[in-house]
């Protein structure tokens, strides 16, 4: 596959739009201080789609964390810390976000995350191989397992015996700790996306 072949099958928003955040004008002051978090903190300099729209509304699981700003402040915050934390390599890291983004069908986080998983290293087959539901061939051995480690947590939400200690033993216990965290908190946000559906798409 080109470097700049288009992928197909891309996740699709599960049906239409169920909520909409509100224009930062309609925000009260506790709103105001999380929208401002996100969309001029650290995370706008990092974002590979927009954070908001024309309007100034947040988009995708941004604007939901509207909703509860003091539990959305904290999931906000977890994010950032598994963005920028060095227990997983980058190119880990993002296969990792787009496992969980084709299992679940998650559109706002593969669009999110595709460019970034191909600035980190990946090629454009193996990104194929994730949205087709295979294990993407010339991954170092850290990735392997890590994927593997993915795929267990998204299928049993734990890992037997044999996996946790190979796990361990190759990504380190900081690394695995990472790795199950990210996937809890990539499955969190999917299932508020599918569930409030916040328009507009992105993709």
């Amino acid at each position: 596959m080109r470097p700049d072949a288009e992928l197909t099958g891309r996740p699709a928003q599960p049906g239409p739009a169920r909520s909409c955040a509100p224009r930062p004008e309609e925000l009260d002051d506790e709103r105001r201080a999380l929208w401002s978090l996100i969309a001029e903190g650290p995370r706008r300099a990092q974002a590979r789609v927009p954070l908001v729209d024309g309007d100034g509304r947040l988009l995708g699981p941004f604007g939901l964390m509207l909703l509860s700003p003091r539990i959305g402040a904290a999931v906000q915050s977890v994010g950032a810390a598994l963005r920028f934390d060095e227990d997983l390599p980058a190119r880990l890291r993002e296969l990792a976000v787009l496992t969980v983004a084709a299992a679940v069908g998650s559109e706002f986080e593969w669009a999110a995350h595709e460019a970034a998983a191909l600035e980190a290293g990946a090629e454009p087959a193996q990104l194929q191989d994730l949205l087709d539901d295979r294990a993407p061939g010339g991954l170092a051995p850290a990735e392997e397992v890590g994927l593997q480690v993915v795929r267990a947590l998204l299928a049993r939400h734990t890992l037997d015996d044999p996996l946790f200690e190979r796990a361990s033993a190759v990504l380190g216990t900081p690394g695995l700790a990472a790795l199950v965290w990210l996937v809890g908190y990539y499955e969190m946000l999917a299932t508020a996306l599918a569930t409030f559906r916040p328009g507009p798409a992105v993709g």
